[in-house]
């Protein structure tokens, strides 16, 4: 049985002040001895007072050499008896490069909320233990700046 684990940002995150301009907003890393997978993505956006109606779209991207830097995330266990996560995630990263390869898109309006969560295992991106590749969730909206949040659920 696999284990399950929360990755949130600690605070909020913005689309680009350049509209349709993609961000690299989160990255999850497989770690050395499991590999991950995404099973779900929930968003929101959190605008107040727009005087436009907007949406903001998130995709799920795979990198085959793994996004760096950023601001470290702790996955969280979703069980007491949890041990803590192999894989590593941080918010706000440098790119990774190699491939670039889409795996999913999603959105929310500017300031209601969005999700997917995955059917079966078989169709939760993945990544494989030691790969050095990584899973980066991009954000972009026609409106500059939207503030979101978001959380996903990783199983190791």
């Amino acid at each position: 049985m696999p284990f399950v684990y929360g990755i949130s940002p600690a605070a909020n995150q913005a689309t680009s002040a350049t509209p349709n301009t993609e961000v690299d907003g989160l990255f999850v890393a497989a770690g050395a001895t499991a590999s991950v997978a995404i099973q779900s993505l929930f968003v929101c956006g959190k605008g107040a007072a727009l005087t436009a109606i907007s949406g903001i779209i998130f995709r799920i991207k795979w990198w085959t050499t793994a996004s760096t830097a950023g601001s470290a995330i702790t996955p969280t266990p979703r069980g007491a008896t949890t041990p803590a996560s192999i894989c590593t995630a941080a918010s706000g990263p440098t790119a990774g490069t190699g491939g670039g390869t889409y795996q999913l898109a999603i959105g929310c309006g500017a300031a209601g909320p969005g999700g997917w969560v995955a059917l079966n295992a078989a169709s939760m991106p993945s990544i494989r233990a030691a790969s050095g590749d990584s899973l980066d969730v991009y954000n972009a909206s026609g409106t500059a700046s939207l503030n979101y949040e978001q959380s996903l659920e990783v199983v190791e």
